[in-house]
């Protein structure tokens, strides 16, 4: 029960429902009693008039009283069940609210190392399977075992009462049945854990194919997915029955050990009736109700017991994600406007997943305002360099300075609204264009949006589509061409007008007399603004204030077009073979 300590701060949020809940619950099965006594007090009426100690009159008065009061107290009983059911499982719904939102606000927090090492379909499972399995603990296994220790606190202490001897005998199966869940409860855990995890690797399988839903019919590999999901379905088959068959003891025990009860009433009770030990077998008519009455909540223990062992499962599972802290720590405090100077000094930068340096002792200025190209290779670290200036990273060594105070001292929601990034994988949302537009800028005029579609070049291509801006996109962005995605990326970045714009390598999927259009109209929006674009054409550096070539982590070479195209070198020979290529 450890892991589901967690859930404490939401049971103190809303004591006072849940108070409200018991005590509607207390009164419900208080309500229910009255059925069982006053059964025996009508048969202990039958038994005068049949001895002729009262009238008939008198005992159809009497009976019709009890009925009387035992259907009011049932239909009371009812009523006060309802508003429990309404008030503890709504209690639910609002601790599973704020657990998903927990979830996902600490899914937001962390950083993307840790998306890295997780997969998309493990992170939904977590958030809504598990916190659905959690709820189930929150709402229906907290109300129902409410319930059940009310009525035990209730009728045994009666039967006792009553019957001292009789009560004795009939409540012997469940010390047994105790041991019994005890025992079983402990394979649940186990069997319950694993079908959790085989429900995040399904999650996993399913979203993957579904993303790539394009490349698996192209190489036709329709069938090896079916061959793959097959073995996935059989395999979760297989541990969910394990799981089953361990559930599927708890209810015929329940109902064994209940029948063995009712025949100890029945059988001790009449012999005690015999002996004159209890004073009429209406009483035993009262203990075989009393019985019944707890034969669903003794049932109902294996059921809570699996919902438990279910709920702290998938709550571990969910605590071992929040219990993740993020590896950029936003402990800076510096809020003042960003001019967009960026100075990088002797920065050193190694991938954590895969340990490969991608910037080895770097070091350069660009002053507020400049637009500076990076260029190189794959995998020289052009890409590294815009992530560590939004600060989705933090350095291995050195130190990045942005306006002369370095980056970990301003805050990083501020720096970041500072930023307008364009990745090299343009991610659109399954929205309309606007939207995804707008995303840039919430509260942009359509005029905006629309000038900033023309700056990046795309405006025509949205006036072509049947509902134009309205147009919804798929899901990410699949409607349109690659190109047109893009475009619409540095349109979102546009439209956000910060003081300093990343492009990393987003004119990749468009062709140069277009790439020429955008560097244009961005020349002209981006004016005295900080601009870093990364780019594996020459033509992207051309207009530059200044060019900074990359090799294997560190800076090659660093001037104007003009200075790098004058003498021998990587620039110079990148921008011959891509002339060559132009011309030809």
């Amino acid at each position: 029960m450890k892991e589901l300590k967690h859930l404490n701060k939401y049971f103190k949020k809303y004591w006072q429902k849940l108070l409200i809940g018991l005590f509607i619950t207390i009164i419900a099965r208080i309500l229910q009693l009255v059925m069982p006594s006053y059964v025996k007090k009508s048969i202990a009426v039958i038994e005068d008039f049949m001895a002729s100690n009262i009238t008939e009159s008198a005992a159809r008065g009497l009976l019709l009283e009890f009925i009387l009061i035992i259907v009011g107290a049932a239909l009371l009983s009812g009523v006060f069940t309802f508003l429990m059911r309404q008030t503890l499982i709504n209690v639910s719904r609002y601790i599973e609210y704020d657990l998903k939102n927990e979830v996902f606000d600490h899914y937001q927090l962390l950083s993307l190392n840790f998306y890295k090492r997780n997969r998309t379909g493990d992170l939904m499972n977590r958030i809504s399977e598990d916190v659905s399995q959690v709820r189930m603990y929150a709402g229906p296994a907290l109300m129902y075992g409410i319930n059940t220790l009310t009525l035990f606190a209730c009728i045994i202490p009666i039967m006792f009462m009553t019957a001292p001897t009789l009560a004795a005998y009939t409540l012997i199966p469940l010390p047994i049945l105790s041991v019994l869940i005890y025992k079983i409860s402990k394979i649940i855990h186990q069997r319950s854990t694993v079908v959790q995890q085989y429900l995040s690797t399904l999650s996993t399988f399913t979203q993957e194919v579904f993303s790539g839903v394009s490349v698996i019919k192209a190489y036709a590999l329709e069938p090896q997915i079916n061959s793959d999901l097959t073995d996935l379905a059989i395999e979760g088959k297989n541990k969910s029955m394990a799981l089953a068959k361990v559930n599927a003891w708890f209810f015929p025990l329940m109902i064994l050990l209940i029948g063995v009860s009712n025949i100890f009433v029945i059988y001790i009770g009449g012999k005690q009736y015999l002996r004159g030990e209890i004073e009429s077998y209406g009483v035993i008519a009262e203990f075989i109700i009393y019985v019944n009455m707890l034969t669903w909540p003794v049932a109902i223990i294996g059921w809570l017991t699996s919902i438990v062992q279910r709920a702290e499962a998938s709550q571990k599972r969910i605590n071992e994600f929040l219990q993740e802290s993020p590896d950029i720590k936003n402990s800076g405090t510096i809020d003042t406007p960003i001019k967009g100077k960026i100075e990088f000094k002797n920065v050193s930068f190694t991938y954590e997943d895969t340990e490969i340096t991608a910037l080895n002792n770097i070091s350069f200025t660009i002053n507020a305002g400049e637009t500076v190209a990076i260029l190189g290779k794959t995998g020289s670290g052009k890409s590294t360099i815009l992530d560590l200036v939004a600060r989705l990273y933090d350095v291995t060594s050195g130190e990045i300075l942005i306006d002369n105070v370095p980056i970990k001292d301003f805050d990083i929601d501020h720096l970041r609204q500072a930023i307008g990034a364009v990745p090299q994988d343009a991610f659109l949302f399954s929205d309309s264009i606007k939207s995804n537009i707008k995303f840039g800028d919430k509260n942009a005029t359509e005029k905006e949006v629309i000038q900033a579609a023309k700056n990046a070049a795309v405006h025509n291509n949205i006036k072509g589509f049947t509902k134009e801006y309205e147009t919804v996109l798929g899901e990410r962005g699949i409607t349109l061409s690659g190109g047109q995605k893009q475009r619409v990326s540095i349109a979102r970045a546009l439209l956000k007008d910060p003081e300093i714009y990343l492009f990393d390598d987003c004119l990749s999927a468009v062709d140069t007399e277009t790439e020429e259009e955008i560097l244009n109209n961005l020349k002209k929006a981006s004016h005295l603004k900080t601009t870093l674009i990364v780019s594996h054409r020459v033509s992207s550096a051309k207009n530059a204030s200044k060019v900074l070539v990359l090799d294997e982590g560190k800076l090659l070479q660093e001037g104007t077009h003009e200075q790098l195209n004058g003498k021998e070198g990587y620039y110079k020979e990148l921008y011959a073979t891509q002339l060559f290529e132009k011309e030809n």
